[in-house]
């Protein structure tokens, strides 16, 4: 017998509209849509939205790793994150893994791989309320991302893998009052250390940068897997990305880059922490500036899971806002566009039945249920 559940008293968030009505759920994927019904799980006139689909998400790491030196189990921290993510109202994520160290005293090489199988045994068990998927963030500059790259290349659950330059002088640090602030200040470097680690990924950048994109860059076209840029600048960086067959924006941080990575067929892709805080926390372009000149396709929860949905309400609001369909998509469809996952991020007939229950009350949406494949999730 078929598996069948109707949520009705909703408004459900479709593709164009938002209208109120009943949705049929059968063996786990949307089978009718309808005005009404008389039956089922009455949703009290909250909103019915479909799973969102988190892209860039870097909130893994602090559960593996909640103090400095501090290692948790690690499927236990799989488990706390994809609570939390849940919870947001997430049930598509890719979990990004750091590929290429530095000299931060962050992560070694193999912690990644780690991490990755906690993640595939945990699915395995059922262990895991959303839909786990990887996005490694290769550092082209750093003298071993091959030797990372080369434990995932034949792991099927890398479905996107982003080209990240984070050396002094590069992308997201054109200038070097950032790059202080961010690499010198937060870190408490004496003048000293910090004038060798600026020299030494200086050095990084000019000898491997070019080398290891190209190298990365032809794994993923020929593995089939997603390729994104990250924090491109200028015009040349979206010439280079348009190159390598980029499909995905990350964080571009001026509105030329904005402008001409969308006219030229990416997605451009952006924090919703922005969103919600009113700017990027780094000095950049904000985000809600690309939704108003039309050119930002995509947000990231990056990292605070809730401000997925936040994000996305509050861009539905206020002068100037777009629509609520439009505003969903940037967290549904799109990115499942983007990272070619057609079989989600729609409520529309025979799509998988990843739905989301939020309540709207002054200004502030709550995930009240969340549905992963028809099944209660959270």
């Amino acid at each position: 017998m078929p598996q069948e559940a109707v949520l009705r008293n909703a408004m459900i968030v479709l593709r164009d509209e938002v209208r109120p009505g009943a949705v049929l759920i059968r063996d786990g994927s949307i089978a009718d849509i309808s005005a009404s019904s008389t039956t089922g799980e009455d949703l009290e006139g909250d909103y019915l939205v479909p799973g969102l689909i988190e892209l860039h998400t870097d909130h893994l790491e602090g559960h593996y790793s909640p103090r400095p030196g501090v290692r948790w189990n690690a499927i236990a921290a799989v488990q706390a994150h994809d609570a939390q993510i849940a919870a947001s109202g997430i049930t598509t994520v890719f979990d990004c893994l750091r590929m290429g160290s530095d000299e931060d005293g962050g992560f070694d090489p193999h912690e990644m791989r780690l991490l990755a199988d906690a993640i595939e045994t945990a699915q395995g068990h059922d262990r895991l309320r959303a839909d786990h998927l990887l996005h490694l963030r290769c550092e082209v500059s750093s003298p071993d991302v091959l030797d990372a790259l080369e434990q995932f290349k034949t792991d099927r659950n890398v479905r996107l893998a982003s080209l990240m330059d984070h050396a002094p002088g590069q992308r997201q640090f054109q200038t070097m009052e950032q790059y202080t602030l961010y690499y010198k200040t937060k870190r408490g470097l004496s003048d000293e250390a910090f004038e060798r680690y600026v020299a030494t990924r200086r050095e990084q950048s000019a000898r491997y940068s070019a080398v290891h994109r190209r190298a990365v860059a032809e794994h993923c076209r020929a593995a089939g897997v997603t390729l994104a840029s990250h924090d491109d600048a200028t015009l040349a960086h979206v010439d280079e990305a348009i190159a390598d067959g980029v499909r995905l924006a990350e964080f571009p941080t001026s509105l030329e880059a904005a402008r001409a990575s969308h006219e030229a067929g990416m997605s451009v892709l952006m924090g919703a922490p922005n969103i919600v805080r009113g700017g990027s926390h780094s000095g950049n372009i904000a985000a809600r500036d690309l939704a108003d000149a039309g050119i930002l396709d995509v947000l990231s929860s990056d990292y605070i899971p809730s401000s997925l949905i936040h994000a996305a309400f509050l861009l539905a609001e206020g002068e100037g806002a777009i629509s609520l369909p439009e505003a969903v998509a940037l967290v549904t469809s799109t990115p499942a566009r983007t990272v070619r996952l057609d079989d989600r991020g729609e409520i529309a007939l025979e799509k998988r039945a990843d739905l989301v229950r939020v309540r709207h009350h002054h200004g502030l949406p709550t995930v009240r249920s969340v549905w992963r494949g028809g099944q209660r999730v959270s």
